[in-house]
């Protein structure tokens, strides 16, 4: 894709995910919308996958440890053709095979359950060195939130990914600075992000997050710097986005409560509206 059918690439997945969330009525909003233009970069453009063979050995995997935010990932995978878009509509419903947080034994394309915060810190790391183990050249996706990053878990798994030297293990944070019980200073200041990563031996560099081509970009220099590297020097890397919560959707962008809300079919179809009026734009 080029920049522009990134950019539309990425107000689709928006849109999708909006519907998705709408079927349901309600749902985790605000950290679905701030991820859209990462997934759009990954799966636009840098993550190897193949949706006929979703269990390809050596694809690249992605583990969406903020598992609620999967409506967004639900909206990339059916966009790809990884399962009928129709799918959407049945979040969260009984018997359905898109739950409000992410399960690989229930949807094609997902390569890691998640949704206890911390834990998909600990299977990207897993996932990132039996890939080496194998032989392969694929790499591992990881996206965080920042909130999530008050777990000890992460800081274990990002000591342990650095001492392993797991160069092809590229973690994105979604530093949307909210999260469930208000904003990220106030529950427990996170500082530096970057700064954090690289004590802990990691590569670390902020992006803007709302981007999709600059988020596009990073994750090349990122796969560039794997690929490149001097042995001694291989390490993870640690992309923070500079987000904001509830981003392009105007009945959550800005709103305290956004982290999970009502998602009424009006509030939806006019924020859909707004949507496409910017994509025809472009």
């Amino acid at each position: 894709m080029d920049d522009k059918e990134l950019k539309l690439f990425a107000g689709e997945i928006r849109i999708a995910t909006l519907e998705c969330l709408a079927a349901f009525g309600s749902g985790h909003v605000g950290g679905a919308m701030s991820i859209v233009e990462a997934l759009a970069a990954l799966y636009g453009s840098e993550l190897r996958h193949n949706p006929k063979e979703p269990d390809m050995p050596e694809r690249d995997r992605l583990v969406l440890s903020k598992g609620h935010a999967g409506p967004a990932l639900y909206a990339a995978l059916s966009l790809r053709g990884f399962f009928p878009r129709e799918w959407l509509s049945t979040l969260n419903e009984g018997g359905t095979r898109l739950p409000s947080h992410v399960d690989r034994t229930k949807t094609p394309g997902v390569d890691m359950t998640c949704g206890s915060l911390g834990q998909g810190m600990s299977a990207a790391v897993g996932m990132a060195l039996g890939a080496r183990l194998n032989g392969w050249d694929s790499f591992t996706y990881l996206i965080l939130g920042d909130g999530e990053c008050d777990e000890g878990q992460v800081w274990e798994g990002a000591m342990f990914a650095a001492h392993n030297r797991l160069s092809r293990l590229i973690a994105l944070v979604d530093r949307n600075k909210r999260q469930l019980d208000g904003t990220t200073d106030e529950v427990l200041g996170l500082g530096s992000l970057a700064d954090k990563f690289a004590s802990f031996g990691w590569r670390a560099v902020d992006v803007p997050g709302n981007d999709a081509v600059a988020v596009r970009a990073a994750v090349r220099e990122a796969r560039r710097f794997a690929g490149e590297g001097d042995e001694k020097d291989a390490r993870p890397v640690a992309i923070i986005l500079d987000t904001i919560k509830g981003y392009g959707c105007t009945f959550a962008e800005g709103v305290a409560g956004n982290h999970s809300m009502t998602c009424s079919r009006a509030d939806t179809d006019a924020a859909i509206a707004v949507i496409r009026r910017e994509l025809a734009a472009l």
